[in-house]
């Protein structure tokens, strides 16, 4: 990765993107690890972590993490998930903050140097497109290995960089723990 001690840099993830990279990958984003690591690269401006979540009900399993990460550096960027019934009757739960990111990070581009993109979505190469034209160089986070790809060859080849996440993994993440290890683990790293 090229970073310069003194260029203004900007996280941008989108966190179900990440999460399901990650999980692809085996992995388990340590986010005070991966804060770190931006701060040491450059003048960190901004980390932005967008989400949604299910507002019915009584507990998130994601409102730990997102409470963690407000506290500790990041702008949580959030709004409700929208529910509804499938035609099986079952109930799911569908969200999506492609729009918030990709205008922040639009808004942002001329403000910084180096904006860092942790998405793999087709949909982001305009907005990454536009960031470039405003003088922002615009690195993409994301994954071609693992058990299932999760980047846009699209978004791939618009970013000035692409760095894969499992590349990354030694500097951000730790192995995620299986059920039975966690269970037995009664420390959670974001209370």
């Amino acid at each position: 990765m090229v970073f310069y001690k003194d260029e203004r840099i900007a996280l941008f993830i989108d966190g179900a993107g990440l999460y399901a990279t990650a999980r692809a990958l085996n992995l388990e984003i340590d986010f005070r690890k991966l804060l770190s690591e931006f701060r040491d690269r450059g003048r960190l401006l901004r980390a932005n972590y967008y989400t949604t979540i299910v507002e019915s009900d009584e507990y998130s399993p994601i409102r730990p993490l997102v409470d963690w990460l407000a506290y500790n550096g990041f702008n949580v960027i959030k709004k409700p998930a929208r529910e509804f019934t499938d035609r099986e009757g079952r109930r799911r739960v569908r969200g999506n903050m492609n729009v918030e990111l990709a205008i922040d990070l639009l808004q942002t581009a001329e403000h910084v140097d180096h904006i860092v993109l942790f998405a793999g979505e087709g949909d982001f190469r305009q907005a990454v497109e536009a960031a470039k034209a405003k003088g922002a160089r615009v690195t993409v986070v994301s994954s071609i290995k693992g058990q299932s790809q999760t980047m846009s060859d699209e978004l791939r080849r618009e970013a000035d960089v692409f760095i894969d996440l499992a590349d990354m993994a030694q500097l951000i993440a730790r192995p995620r723990r299986d059920v039975e290890s966690s269970d037995n683990n009664q420390e959670d790293d974001y209370d």
